[in-house]
């Protein structure tokens, strides 16, 4: 009997694409919250924690990006 659908793998591409969804997402907003901190903190006259928003932000963004390269080398070599 021919199999029309492959649940597992039909299942294994479901849970991926949500925790990538969720993933890059959380760690974006984490990069505009490091931002939007860095302008208060700098405004605030405190360097310190404006230097360690900026160096979680910087991160952050960083590690959106190479989420985002990932999931490119990903699909092309499918």
């Amino acid at each position: 009997m021919a199999v029309l659908v492959e649940t597992q793998e039909l299942w294994q591409a479901v849970v991926a694409s949500i925790v990538a969804g969720v993933g890059v997402t959380s760690i974006f907003s984490v990069a505009i919250w490091s931002a939007a901190r860095f302008v208060d903190f700098s405004r605030d006259d405190r360097p310190i924690a404006a230097g360690a928003a900026a160096a979680l932000g910087l991160l952050a963004a960083a590690a959106t990006a190479a989420a985002v390269v990932i999931g490119i080398v990903v699909m092309a070599n499918g």
